[in-house]
């Protein structure tokens, strides 16, 4: 996989296409936020967690666009923090005992591989 910017990033194209699985993603925490009770705190949290499960893959757009590897680093760095902001609504979907973590298990399974993902991206881009 190559970024816009030319960064060559060794991943297996079969193991990974990061700009349909960051959709999936999205997807996943719309329909998520969906079957969520109608709760005020329900609500707060998944509207939390729509905005950063979401923004996960629009960022991951950007970087892929990016002009220099400075700019590919940086936007790598959103679509991380992104995801570890979902990571956290989820956290805390789970532990207030608004939603059950079997319905949140598939997406926290994601969005924990993700962030490997991206960590070793970044961590590859900066030459580490």
């Amino acid at each position: 996989m190559r970024a816009a910017c030319g960064i060559s990033l060794e991943v297996k194209k079969d193991e990974i296409d990061l700009p349909e699985r960051t959709k999936q993603f999205a997807l996943t925490i719309i329909r998520l936020y969906g079957s969520l009770p109608k709760k005020t705190e329900a609500q707060v949290i998944g509207t939390q967690l729509l905005r950063s499960g979401t923004g996960a893959g629009a960022n991951y757009r950007e970087a892929h666009r990016a002009r220099s590897k400075a700019e590919f680093i940086a936007k790598c760095g959103d679509v991380l923090r992104e995801l570890e902001e979902s990571s956290y609504w989820m956290e805390l979907l789970t532990e207030g005992d608004i939603s059950r973590s079997e319905n949140l298990a598939p997406a926290t399974q994601e969005c924990n591989e993700l962030t490997a993902i991206f960590i070793t991206i970044i961590n590859r881009a900066k030459g580490r």
